[in-house]
């Protein structure tokens, strides 16, 4: 299923808003590593089952490309225990050449969202095991003479929104999307994780949502890093870090 940032609810508006309203999500930290030849294959596999065992999920990806060899995806309650996970994976061998700092969220144009939907924005489960495609971008809304999202009228851009969400529903079953906020926490306003059957639904999806107008006219995207979720064990052997116990 997609998650969208949109209500669920059509023709049921969101109430007008100067400021985003909070709510108590989670914490999310992307990190994006090379690994060292001599990467301490046993320190990292401890690194993520330490984090792991402490209220957080994390989701291991064998990166393509260049940009990264191992993806690490981590959300839980503890700014403190995330930032131990990087620590611990920085002194294993592993170098960031790509982060990402975000929280969980629920969007100003998703007030009415059932409360099942509500806590599955705030508190996902991931990933789903079905779905081992991974693809992590960010992304913001444009502010340009002309085209300035924050410019548009709170109905204008909740109408947009939830076009640009029936755009992202009709892959039910293909995708899941993860939006996290980032706007004063990173470079970008949103990162977006996505997870997929294949590679090919993961490109479908985004090039068809590329028509919508929310995103033709008003958004802007970074980097895309893409991958194959695999445990951490299978993820260090498939980079070459043989597992010294056999």
């Amino acid at each position: 299923m997609i998650e969208e940032s949109v209500s669920d609810a059509p023709g049921v508006a969101a109430p007008e808003a100067s400021a985003a309203v909070p709510y108590p999500g989670w914490n999310v930290l992307h990190l994006f590593c090379t690994l060292a030849p001599d990467a301490n294959r046993d320190a990292i596999e401890i690194a993520v089952k330490e984090c792991e065992s402490t209220d957080h999920q994390v989701i291991t990806a064998i990166m393509l490309g260049h940009k990264a060899d191992l993806g690490v995806v981590a959300l839980g309650p503890s700014l403190e225990r995330l930032r131990a996970l990087q620590t611990a994976l920085q002194r294993a061998g592993c170098t960031i050449t790509y982060s990402y700092v975000s929280l969980t969220e629920v969007s100003e144009y998703a007030a009415n969202v059932p409360e099942r939907l509500r806590e599955a924005r705030l508190h996902p489960i991931l990933p789903p095991a079905e779905m081992p495609a991974f693809c992590f971008y960010p992304m913001s809304k444009r502010r340009v003479t002309g085209e300035n999202w924050y410019e548009l009228d709170f109905p204008t851009r909740l109408e947009l929104m939830y076009g640009h969400g029936a755009v992202g529903r009709t892959f039910h079953g293909r995708v899941l999307q993860l939006v996290t906020g980032s706007t004063g926490l990173d470079d970008w306003e949103w990162g977006v994780t996505l997870f997929g059957v294949t590679p090919d639904d993961l490109k479908s999806c985004v090039y068809t949502m590329r028509f919508d107008v929310a995103s033709a006219r008003y958004a802007e995207f970074g980097p895309f890093l893409a991958g194959t979720v695999a445990p951490i064990g299978a993820a260090l052997t498939a980079l070459g870090l043989d597992d010294p116990r056999g």
